[in-house]
């Protein structure tokens, strides 16, 4: 009987051990999400330092597709890296200040703070 109760530990412990194979995949260091075309004379597009990224993933990625899926949006990008978002929007649809509101508000509104922000003219 105790010959059979170890062998059954053993299966068990090696089924574990086999089962939990750690699966790496490349993440990617920016990730672009396209939307919308937006007319010449209404693109604008701005710049955002983001302080309280952790993580690639979780924190870059969230946010990004926060910003890309925020109506007047063509454009999100986020370099975890350099901490920096690039979004170019439809400036009748969208302003710096509500691009801001949109990225604190991710995650509740306590983990992100841009701290600068900047903004150009288009001229395609």
């Amino acid at each position: 009987m105790k010959n059979i109760k170890n062998i059954a530990f053993a299966i068990t412990i090696t089924l574990f051990a086999v089962s939990c194979k750690k699966e790496t995949t490349p993440e990617p260091k920016e990730v672009t999400t396209a939307k919308t075309e937006i007319a010449a004379e209404n693109l604008e597009t701005a710049s955002f330092t983001i302080e309280g990224m952790t993580c690639e993933v979780g924190c870059a990625k969230t946010i990004e597709s926060k910003l890309a899926g925020t109506d007047g949006v063509s454009e999100a990008k986020v370099d975890f890296e350099t901490k920096i978002a690039t979004v170019k929007f439809d400036k009748t649809k969208q302003s710096i200040e509500s691009l801001t509101k949109t990225v604190e508000k991710v995650g509740g509104g306590d983990l992100y703070k841009v701290t600068k922000s900047e903004k150009s003219t288009d001229k395609a």
